[in-house]
């Protein structure tokens, strides 16, 4: 959609809707090849938008990203970090920063701005992203996303959180989560006998 003065305007995506399939090129494993959104149909992805390589807040947010992928691994999640650089660029910076080599994730590039324009974070006057993560489950539907303007950092470990309350949701029908739910605490069961109650 485009304003008047024929800027760009973003339109984040629904809750509950399937994300559109796209390709992509990634960089992982010191190689570059190509993925689609369904090619981790099956498992949990974690979208992790961020403005561009080589700036300040983003390698912070990624090294606490790749010091929790483990974590996110036994939830049967994928983290796929994206910027509208080039995957050469994605290579050039984990072979030159010391928090970057740490990523074992994929960093997929977005040079043409496809993934971040249909995801929403695209700005478009610099075409950068803003800090959007988004949580996609195994049947390809978006449950959860934030939004962070661009110099506010985001928390790994409370997307961790976030994470395991969607999972427990979905594999606990008829039951939610309150404000600040972790593993093992109560949760829920809305009905009318907890209409006023709570």
């Amino acid at each position: 959609m485009q304003s008047e003065n024929g800027e760009f305007l973003n339109k984040l995506p629904v809750i509950g809707q399937k994300v559109n399939d796209m390709e992509f090129e990634i960089f992982q494993d010191n190689k570059i090849s190509k993925k689609k959104l369904s090619s981790f149909k099956g498992q949990w992805l974690i979208l992790f938008f961020y403005p561009a390589d080589f700036t300040f807040i983003c390698p912070t947010e990624l090294e606490e990203m790749a010091d929790n992928y483990d974590k996110f691994k036994k939830l049967g999640a994928e983290i796929v970090s994206v910027s509208t650089d080039t995957a050469f660029v994605h290579k050039a910076w984990h072979d030159n920063s010391p928090s970057i080599k740490k990523i074992k994730f994929p960093m997929a590039a977005d040079p043409t701005r496809t993934l971040t324009r249909e995801f929403g974070v695209l700005i478009d006057k610099e075409g950068l992203a803003l800090r959007g993560t988004f949580i996609i489950n195994p049947e390809g539907e978006l449950v959860a996303y934030e939004v962070n303007d661009n110099s506010i950092g985001r928390s790994a470990v409370e997307l961790i959180r976030k994470l395991e309350a969607a999972i427990f949701v979905k594999t606990h029908k008829g039951q939610v989560c309150p404000a600040s739910w972790h593993p093992g605490e109560k949760t829920l069961k809305p009905g009318v006998n907890l209409i006023g109650k709570i």
